[in-house]
């Protein structure tokens, strides 16, 4: 960092060697100009091949409370998820119920994009200055009243209200389940675990899709059962959740905090640093997110339409061909979530997207059932990328307002990407195919698969780009100790009285479970 005083300019950052090569856990890198930055791009990005341990003895070196806090983050996350798809799996009942369209019906999704980022500002602060337990609460208490309450609406315009509130309730948790999953755990189980937080996403979809088949349409209710189903249970992850208490590094931080003078004061000024150190990496952080959303967006979303517009699947085959895809999102994320702690974050990413790229063709132009294989293969790659993606964006973020940075950019990426969808379908236009004949009814087909492979190719070449010029901060200290933001924003002797007096209180609390 630079020692001038009044340096507001945005630092250009370089992971700094340590020992092995790696830069120093938690140690922010030296200011350097743009020229000195890009020319160590090539030069950081050799695998620093870390020594990995088999991944069931990483698992091991997780203690109890590590565990409990990744399972109550994953559950939520995966609930997350299941609500999400809800309205997509019930979009003809809901089209029926209210009396609109079925494109009016998806407005309800995309206002859930809309408003997802104001959810992650809201409460990634509220998590930053007043721990992940509470806002976490509240979150799934919202998450609670709006599907029980969409469950119940009678209006278009109630729909739409609810799912416009969801969207905040969704766009705050992603970033609290990160950082309570993985702020404590080991850093060399941080991969593995990265992984699997991930694919709660994959799962919530597979869950959605199974309960869809169970109860929509199975009573007299129609859809309704499927939103009233979904709003019990994250009753049991609060009850869960509250009984954990805060996460060690977050009380580490907080206590710091209380050292100073004003726990608010000091807050707000970590925020100025912050800003002033990184806003830079935060504007870096949105765009690679835009890349990655439109990663997942453009591969998954029109690709039923796509099986069973141009390549006649019936809807058992594109259901299995789904749920196949979801088990090599699952797989994927998992297993190069754990080799990027070897390989390295950045690496590991470019990697993936190459072999996601190679496999678009079979991806997109198999007319048969082979097609399975292809589909299970490139989700593998789209979410063996997104498995490294948390703990990248734990490492990367400034301490302090980790939970904030995480949502954030994450939500504001999806924002971004929002449009894929429609996109590619608009592109698909361009391309036709010879209609058929069903039930009295002209349908027009596309040659989707052209547009999916050719979105996707630009998509992958725009993440391995923006992953190549990116920073990052493999093995960062999560602890308030190495937090150069926190010593400027509290002073170095407030860090060291926060840490060397510890109340007999926190001791206890630090040690539960």
């Amino acid at each position: 960092m630079s020692d001038k005083k009044g340096d507001t300019s945005p630092p250009m950052y370089e992971e700094r060697p340590h020992g092995n090569g790696l830069p120093a856990a938690g140690h922010m890198p030296e200011k350097m100009s743009a020229g000195q930055y890009l020319a160590t791009r090539l030069s950081t990005l050799k695998p620093p091949m870390d020594r990995v341990e088999n991944p069931f003895s990483l698992l091991g070196s997780l203690t109890l409370k590590n565990w409990l806090m990744f399972l109550v983050a994953f559950l939520a996350w995966t609930w997350d998820a299941f609500d999400f798809f809800t309205v997509s799996l019930t979009v003809n009942g809901l089209s029926e119920t209210f009396g609109v369209s079925t494109k009016e019906i998806t407005w309800g999704i995309t206002l859930v994009l809309m408003f997802r980022s104001v959810g992650a500002v809201t409460f990634g602060i509220a998590a930053d200055r007043y721990g992940r337990k509470w806002p976490f609460v509240v979150n799934n208490m919202l998450f609670i009243a709006l599907e029980l309450g969409t469950g119940f609406c009678r209006t278009y315009k109630q729909f739409l209200a609810c799912r416009a509130l969801f969207g905040i309730a969704m766009g705050g948790l992603y970033g609290n389940a990160a950082a309570t999953a993985l702020e404590d755990v080991p850093e060399k189980a941080r991969g593995i675990v990265s992984g699997m937080l991930q694919q709660g996403y994959a799962f919530g979809y597979l869950l959605a899709t199974a309960f869809a088949r169970g109860l929509v349409n199975t009573t007299p209710h129609g859809w309704r059962p499927l939103y009233w189903f979904g709003a019990c249970p994250p009753i049991l992850i609060i009850a869960f959740r509250l009984c954990l208490p805060e996460t060690d590094s977050y009380i580490e931080r907080q206590r710091v905090r209380a050292a100073g003078d004003n726990v608010g004061k000091t807050f707000i000024n970590e925020g100025k640093v912050a800003l002033k150190r990184h806003w830079l990496l935060l504007v870096y952080l949105v765009l690679l997110m835009a890349g990655f959303n439109f990663m997942s967006h453009g591969s998954q979303d029109l690709y039923p339409t796509m099986l069973s517009n141009q390549y006649n699947f019936s809807a058992n085959a594109v259901t299995v061909t789904q749920v196949v895809a979801n088990l090599g999102a699952m797989t994927g994320g998992t297993i190069v979530g754990y080799l990027s702690q070897m390989l390295g974050r950045r690496f590991s990413i470019i990697v993936i997207s190459i072999l996601g790229g190679a496999l678009l063709y079979p991806y997109s132009f198999t007319g048969s059932k082979a097609v399975i294989a292809a589909a299970f293969f490139e989700q593998f790659c789209v979410q063996g990328a997104w498995g490294v993606i948390p703990i990248h964006l734990m490492e990367l973020s400034p301490g302090s307002f980790r939970t904030f940075v995480v949502g954030t950019s994450y939500q504001l990426g999806n924002l971004v990407s929002s449009a894929s969808s429609t996109i590619e379908a608009t592109i698909g236009e361009r391309f036709p195919l010879p209609s058929k004949h069903e039930g009295g009814k002209t349908i027009l087909r596309y040659k989707y698969g052209i547009v999916i492979a050719i979105f996707m190719g630009c998509v992958y070449a725009y993440v391995i780009l923006l992953t190549f010029l990116g920073p990052e901060y493999k093995n960062r200290s999560m602890g308030a100790a190495n937090d150069e933001d926190l010593e400027e924003a509290t002073g170095h002797a407030t860090i060291g009285h926060g840490q060397g007096h510890r109340s007999g209180s926190d001791d206890d609390q630090i040690s539960k479970l």
